[in-house]
């Protein structure tokens, strides 16, 4: 801001002459960015060259999780009958074929899908009708129709 309003108003005294001229300021940064950084010239260009492979690697490693996480998109849009993704198989192909699931996210998957399957299906709600007792069950809704019997009879004179 302060250089804003000095470029538009200027130093009323830089125009007199008197021998100031002490405003200007030089670049006091080196041509060379070796230099700048306080390092050799050889110094420089290997920290350069790593930090390029080290960007690469960083790259690969994204990739890989990222291709890894469509992998579990695609597994998941099969076992839910939902229609396939182009942008999925594309970063699948893109990372190559190596490219698998990690095991804590089957796991979690494979847990989920049989809690659903056994929750879900008519053969889980029979298996929970097959653990109760059955006796218990009898005697309980034998119990319950008595008990209305009884009272429809207290309340109904025709009965």
């Amino acid at each position: 801001m302060a250089f804003l309003i000095k470029s538009m108003i200027g130093n009323p005294l830089s125009g007199i002459g008197l021998g100031g001229g002490g405003d200007k300021e030089e670049e006091a940064t080196p041509s060379d960015p070796a230099k700048a950084a306080g390092m050799t010239r050889e110094e420089y260009e290997e920290y350069q060259k790593q930090l390029v492979e080290e960007k690469m690697e960083r790259d690969a490693d994204f990739l890989h999780k990222k291709a890894e996480r469509a992998t579990l998109r695609v597994c998941l849009r099969e076992k839910y009958r939902l229609p396939k993704s182009e942008q999925d198989e594309n970063m699948i192909e893109m990372a190559g074929d190596d490219v698998d699931v990690p095991e804590e996210l089957l796991k979690m998957v494979d847990e989920d899908a049989t809690e659903e399957e056994g929750k879900d299906s008519l053969m889980g709600q029979f298996q929970n009708i097959q653990n109760m007792d059955m006796d218990q069950l009898k005697e309980k809704a034998s119990a319950t129709v008595t008990e209305l019997k009884s009272k429809a009879e207290e309340k109904c004179s025709v009965m």
